[in-house]
C-alpha cells in the first residue's frame, strides 16, 4: 500500500467507524483534546495524526489498533461485544448460535 492508498484508507476508515459511534468529528476531536477540526482534517485527507493521537483515536472509538485496519470488519465495536459475550457462552449454547447464524447467512 502507498502512501496515497494508506491516507484514503485512514481517512475513509475513521469516517466509518466515527459515524457508527454517531458522533460528530468537532465532538470526536475536542474529546480527544484536539481543536475542533482535527478529525476533519484527517478525513478530508489534509493531515495524518501520529501514533499518540492515532492511539486516542482508537480508545475514543473503543477499539483495537489492529481493528482499525482491519477492513474485513464493518464494526469492531459490535464484532468485540459479540465476542466476549460469546465467550460466557456454554457449549450447548455456543452450538444453538453457531446453528443461528449459519442459518441467518444462508438466507
Amino acid at each position: 500500500m502507498n502512501t496515497k492508498d494508506f491516507e484514503s484508507f485512514l481517512s475513509s476508515r475513521l469516517s466509518q467507524l466515527r459515524n457508527q459511534k454517531k458522533v460528530s468529528a468537532r465532538d470526536m476531536s475536542l474529546s480527544i483534546g484536539q481543536s475542533e477540526n482535527y478529525i476533519n482534517s484527517i478525513e478530508n485527507k489534509r493531515i495524518l495524526p501520529s501514533m499518540t493521537v492515532f492511539f486516542y483515536i482508537c480508545e475514543y472509538l473503543g477499539i483495537h489498533p489492529k481493528d482499525f485496519f482491519n477492513d474485513t470488519v464493518e464494526n469492531p465495536t459490535l464484532t468485540q461485544e459479540l465476542t466476549e459475550k460469546f465467550s460466557r457462552l456454554n457449549a450447548k449454547q455456543a452450538q444453538h448460535i453457531l446453528a443461528l447464524i449459519d442459518d441467518l447467512l444462508e438466507s
